[in-house]
């Protein structure tokens, strides 16, 4: 079974069991991977049927599933294979006015893969991303630029490696004149213009609101709107800092859902490097977490000796410290820490989670929340 068909199988799976918003969301990404202005009309026609108060869920399942039946009748889109996007060997930047310093930074991005980027504020997050979309220099180091054989800090190169700052520009007209304006920077007119812009709008949540002005948008569908924007450039690379930042916590697992989805398209895949300090959402949907601290660099699968010694757990309850120790006392917690509201405990690696559930379960102990944390970024956290 090819991936296209297995995409579609997906999808077909969503619709049947009545996921239809996330149905919906990947239909489109299937009719952007075919590319074909006729099934833009369609799905199209769809986002009218799809947002129509009157319609109904039975209505629109069935409707879409004919959609996926007539994608399977046409020969799928080539897949492109994955590569190596950007490389960054022993990067540098110091500010000496300031007393910083971002220490050497090694890592690949590929395409399909989202990469993390943790930390603190002033740890040197920003400072990473502005020298990898070439608004800063390195001080040392090198980035090399694989999908492109444009110099670095050019436009050509830019073209292809885009970077959406925390504070976006300030646009003016509609939301469709700014897409399609968009579109003819890069040589796509007329009828597939006017397909491809309202195609993006909708797969990105903006449907109810195409008709508006961009500054009658809040802040949250702002950062939705530059996202529809840059995507229409098909970039190579997407590095976005801090974009969840006005978003509520819904908004922020569905954008970061829908970055994931798009930059494995079949036809046109990209890589993302994102900064952010929703911890647990990121790490959700990344191939890679990279923790900077102090400006230096720590990768998710990183251990020192002390954590390789440990299962490590986060947990909050409404009981004392005194009852979790005794409640987990047959598999003993080696070093137990209270950080900000919840405990932080320390078990011999031999410890399993599911170890530590089968004891909670026999306990009376009242849990609100636990997670192992051994392999998470959360654990460069703890106080």
């Amino acid at each position: 079974m090819n991936e296209f068909t297995q995409r579609l199988n997906e999808v077909e799976n969503h619709l049947q069991h009545n996921d239809l918003y996330l149905g919906y969301r990947r239909l489109i990404d299937c009719v952007l991977d075919f590319g074909e202005k006729s099934f833009y009309k369609e799905i199209i026609s769809y986002s009218d049927l799809y947002y129509n108060e009157n319609s109904t869920s039975d209505n629109k399942a069935k409707k879409a599933l004919e959609l996926v039946e007539k994608l399977k009748q046409v020969p799928p889109p080539s897949f492109q294979k994955e590569e190596t996007l950007i490389s960054t060997n022993n990067v540098e930047k110091a500010y000496h006015r300031r007393n910083f310093k971002l220490h050497p930074i090694t890592f690949d991005l590929k395409s399909r893969e989202v990469v993390g980027l943790v930390g603190e504020n002033g740890n040197g997050k920003t400072t990473l991303l502005r020298l990898i979309c070439g608004e800063l220099k390195p001080t040392s180091g090198e980035i090399n630029y694989h999908f492109s054989n444009a110099k670095p800090f050019s436009f050509e190169l830019k073209t292809k490696l885009v970077y959406v700052p925390q504070r976006i520009e300030v646009l003016y007209g509609s939301l469709m004149e700014n897409l399609q304006f968009t579109l003819t920077c890069y040589d796509i007119y007329s009828e597939e213009n006017r397909l491809l812009a309202n195609v993006m709008l909708a797969r990105l949540g903006l449907w109810p609101y195409k008709d508006l002005q961009w500054r009658q948008l809040s802040s949250g569908y702002k950062m939705r709107f530059e996202l529809a924007r840059t995507l229409l450039r098909r970039p190579k690379v997407l590095l976005l800092d801090e974009p969840l930042a006005n978003l509520d916590i819904l908004a922020q697992q569905i954008i970061l859902e829908d970055l994931k989805f798009l930059s494995q398209s079949i036809r046109n895949p990209f890589g993302v490097i994102l900064s952010s300090q929703q911890l647990y959402e990121v790490e959700k949907v990344s191939t890679e977490v990279l923790f900077l601290e102090q400006g230096k660099l720590k990768i998710q699968g990183d251990t020192n000796e002390l954590e390789g010694d440990f299962t490590i757990v986060e947990i909050d309850i409404e009981n004392t410290k005194e009852e979790l120790l005794t409640a987990l006392s047959k598999i003993e917690i080696k070093q137990i820490k209270f950080n900000g509201g919840s405990y932080i405990a320390y078990f011999d690696n031999k410890i399993s989670m599911n170890n530590i559930l089968s004891e909670i379960g026999k306990s009376s102990l009242k849990v609100k929340y636990i997670r192992d944390i051994s392999k998470s970024s959360r654990r460069f956290f703890v106080n």
